[in-house]
């Protein structure tokens, strides 16, 4: 695949956004941006101290979001962008297309708490499924790619969706 590409690997908190668009980023030779990264210190300890973010918290993190994603020929993000309006600010970087890593809360639940390192408390994972608008139909640049098989899979799923190879 050449040219530009802007692709956001989205999904609610453990479900492998970092893991999975590191590994397309890789295979696909584009740049890889973890949205966590780009969190303001703010945002990290709300969500440290088991707050949720809100659409106020999210704004300006998501508009920079869309900054890097413009700037950028080849890049791939992960970022949760959970409902629909997270993701039109996202859409504003021409050419974008989603990956959504889809999985049940049980086998996400069981992810994330056996993580380490992550300002994320398991307990705001309820709070990341409240939040999430599933894509529907109307967002054809939106590709569900399901998580309950091996990462590779979930790659070699997500680049057949893309049309890189199957």
């Amino acid at each position: 695949m050449s040219g530009p590409l802007r692709l956001v690997v989205m999904g609610v908190s453990g479900c492998g956004k970092s893991h999975i668009g590191a590994r397309l980023a890789e295979r696909l030779d584009a740049v890889f941006l973890d949205g966590d990264d780009y969190h303001p210190a703010e945002n990290v300890a709300k969500m440290a101290a088991g707050r949720p973010l809100d659409d106020a918290d999210r704004g300006p993190w998501l508009d920079r979001l869309a900054r890097e994603l413009a700037s950028r020929g080849r890049v791939v993000l992960a970022c949760s962008a959970l409902k629909r309006r997270y993701r039109d600010v996202l859409r504003s970087a021409e050419g974008t297309r989603f990956v959504f890593l889809d999985g049940g809360a049980e086998l996400i639940r069981s992810r994330v708490e056996t993580r380490t390192g992550h300002f994320m408390p398991s307990g705001l994972l309820r709070s990341q499924f409240d939040t999430l608008e599933r894509p529907g139909d109307d967002e054809p640049d939106v590709l569900r790619v399901a998580i309950d098989t091996a990462p590779e899979r979930v790659v070699e799923q997500a680049l057949c969706a893309l049309g890189v190879s199957c």
